[in-house]
């Protein structure tokens, strides 16, 4: 049985009896420590907060003597259904001496069964377990990204997606339907529009009735009225005038203020600030016009101006420089074709599930007219609304449509959309991606490792060089042509216009790859880039993360404090390379121009290889995969390609509501496409 290291849980399935109307069940994890009590003996103590871990997903667990993991099924809203407690040794044992278990089965008390899969890691160091080629070394791992919060006078607002009617707080007009329609503070709830939320009096958090700008209006213009609420039964739904959601009940749903009829629930009624019979609005509008004569100058903004966005806030879909990304560079006489040729659904053949995610899927499809294969990338509108996501489309849609520039990143045949969907159509590289091969071999070989990684330092570059910063990184983005060489995909969590002073802030990546000034939410630029470069050389080398812990917050203090270790067999120029780009200092970080090291390209890692000709893919790759014909998919997950076909339909009732407007720039034809 392994004594160190750590393991990795991957939840399947879970077959408890349900109700016919029960929703899907969800599962807590309880990470639980053996502690000598004086007086009481050994007890199991729960140090950490519960996790509560999607279906398909994983969390990882140190090999501590006596810890146990308790999981439990669990119905909304928080019914037990069924729970095993066991011992993280004893999960390890399933492995049988080797690296990974396969689907097991646990029984749950009193009834039911849990499946799961679970992966050993040894300490750095230690010899890894001989692999066995069907399973798994390397789990799939999905990124985060944090919605932007705007802070004013107290309350952090993110955009909202609101899926039933709701009030704004500010107008009173409707909030609702399939677009980035309104605000919500994380805090307190109010709810408001967009236009609204900088214009919202009363602060956040805390009790209104003391914020400054009830003091403020005391003084200056004498408004300090309390509300005379009192306990009403409403017979017509109403909506609260806060949070702006339905007063729900069949009586006594909530509070009405005797003097200006304003309503708002129980649990709002804190937050409701001495503003009776106040129209915050026009209130609003004076306090402005007061501020504009007091103001330096005097001078009015001109109309139609707006204030400047701020780091990663969402661009104005007629902002003049998307205007200049959505020119297409293909010679003048063949703009006309441009504008007239483009693709929809039906000129493809949806052939194979190729991979999924909370984003949409891929798939492998032909072109009808030229039996040619593509990798369409399917989004769902409403998910992307509902995530706030419209700019990243836009933005993924523009860094592929300049990839076709570089041998090393993936090339964007087209896009186009319907009313449900947006569609990626990409050249099809039928090789896989980096995670699907060393699931296989478990590493990779000292020359097929230094190969890829400088293939992957030139497309990062170029990027780079045109501002673009890449932030996700990852075995899974590598893709392998026909030949072998590899090409950067998926360019969703791109951030663009990184020059100079100009940085990124927004929080975001896969957790394994996030570098240290993400996480201390410092503004960063290219640097995260060789951070994460680190990471994938690492793993390409040694067959296992250099960071780790039993869950997120344990990962993040290894990346932000630990030292990865290294293999006795580790080649020294890969360690020496290793070590400079783990620097924890951004300009230091080898990669950077400010590296006191020098250019990577130089490094001895890279010593035996000629950058001309690997550029110009004149050096014949290691490593081919095998591929037996244009439309082959054995390179891809099998749990992928034997799903049935179909793209998800989206609730048609939402997708009446929908602002197709925001994508009316997503449509594009590259050059090579209307070529063909």
């Amino acid at each position: 049985m392994p004594g160190t290291g750590f393991i990795r849980v991957k939840l399947l399935a879970a077959d408890v009896t349900q109700g016919p109307d029960a929703e899907d069940p969800f599962l807590a994890v309880n990470v639980k420590e053996a502690l000598d009590i004086p007086g009481k003996g050994v007890q199991l103590i729960q140090k950490k907060k519960t996790l509560y871990p999607k279906w398909n997903s994983c969390f990882d667990a140190h090999l501590y003597e006596g810890r146990t993991i308790q999981m439990i099924v669990m119905e909304k809203p928080n019914k037990n259904m069924g729970e095993i407690s066991i011992g993280v040794k004893a999960l390890a044992d399933k492995c049988n001496g080797g690296v990974n278990s396969g689907p097991i089965w646990l029984e749950l008390k009193p009834s039911g069964r849990l499946q799961i899969q679970v992966r050993f890691y040894p300490e750095a160091g230690e010899p890894i377990p001989i692999m066995d080629p069907q399973k798994p070394h390397f789990v799939r791992r999905g990124a985060m990204k944090q919605q932007k919060v705007h802070e004013v006078k107290g309350h952090q607002f993110i955009a909202k997606f609101f899926r039933s009617p709701t009030y704004c707080s500010f107008c009173t007009d409707f909030l609702w339907g399939l677009n980035k329609q309104g605000y919500q503070c994380q805090i307190c709830n109010c709810a408001v529009h967009k236009k609204c939320h900088d214009k919202i009096l009363g602060k956040c958090p805390g009790n209104a009735k003391d914020s400054r700008e009830t003091m403020m209006l005391t003084e200056r213009f004498n408004i300090n009225v309390p509300h005379r609420f009192k306990l009403y039964n409403y017979m017509s739904p109403t909506f609260c005038d806060h949070c702006g959601s339905m007063l729900f009940g069949l009586f006594r749903q909530g509070l009405k203020c005797e003097v200006c009829g304003i309503n708002c629930h129980k649990k709002c009624k804190q937050f409701m600030p001495n503003l009776c019979g106040i129209n915050q609005k026009l209130l609003a509008e004076a306090l402005q016009q007061v501020r504009i004569s007091t103001s330096p100058g005097g001078q009015r903004p001109q109309p139609g101006s707006a204030p400047q966005p701020d780091d990663d806030e969402d661009s104005d879909d007629d902002s003049p420089y998307q205007k200049v990304w959505d020119i297409d560079e293909v010679p003048t006489e063949m703009a006309p074709a441009l504008q007239v040729r483009k693709f929809t659904p039906e000129e493809f053949t949806f052939l194979k599930t190729l991979g999924k995610g909370s984003f949409g899927k891929v798939f492998l499809a032909e072109l009808k007219e030229n039996n040619t294969f593509y990798a369409i990338k399917a989004l769902r509108k409403d998910v992307v609304l509902e995530d706030d996501d419209v700019e990243c489309t836009l933005i993924e849609k523009r860094v592929l449509s300049i990839g076709c520039q570089h041998p090393f990143l993936t090339h964007l045949h087209s896009t186009f959309q319907n009313k449900s969907h947006l569609f990626f159509v990409m050249e099809y590289l039928n090789g896989g991606d980096l995670m699907f091969h060393i699931q296989l071999s478990g590493k990779f070989e000292f020359q097929r490792a230094q190969f890829y990684a400088a293939e992957i330092i030139c497309g990062l570059q170029f990027l780079h060089k045109n501002g673009i910063v890449y932030r996700d990184l990852k075995l899974d983005n590598v893709m392998l042509d026909k030949d072998g060489h590899i090409k950067i995909a998926d360019f969703g969590m791109c951030k663009e216009k990184i020059f100079g002073d100009n940085k990124a802030s927004t929080f975001c990546g896969t957790p394994d790859y996030i570098a240290p000034e993400i996480l201390k939410g410092a503004k960063y630029n290219a640097s995260v880039d060789w951070w994460s470069f680190g990471v994938l050389v690492y793993e390409m080398l040694i067959g296992q993360s250099p960071f780790h812990g039993d869950d997120e917050d344990d990962l993040f203090h290894s990346i932000l404090h630990d030292t990865p270790r290294y293999p006795h067999a580790t080649p020294k120029e890969a360690v020496n390379m290793l070590t400079l780009l783990f620097d924890r200092n951004p300009p230091d970080r080898l990669g950077m121009p400010t590296c006191p090291a020098g250019p990577i390209n130089s490094q001895p890692f890279f010593r035996n290889i000629d950058w001309e000709k690997l550029e110009a893919r004149q050096i014949p790759p290691p490593f081919k995969p095998k591929v037996k014909n244009a439309s082959d998919s054995s390179n891809f997950d099998s749990d992928f390609t034997t799903e049935k076909v179909g793209l998800t339909p989206p609730d048609p009732t939402l997708l009446k509501t929908m602002n197709q407007n925001v994508f009316k720039h997503f449509s594009f034809t590259s050059a090579e496409a209307l070529r063909s």
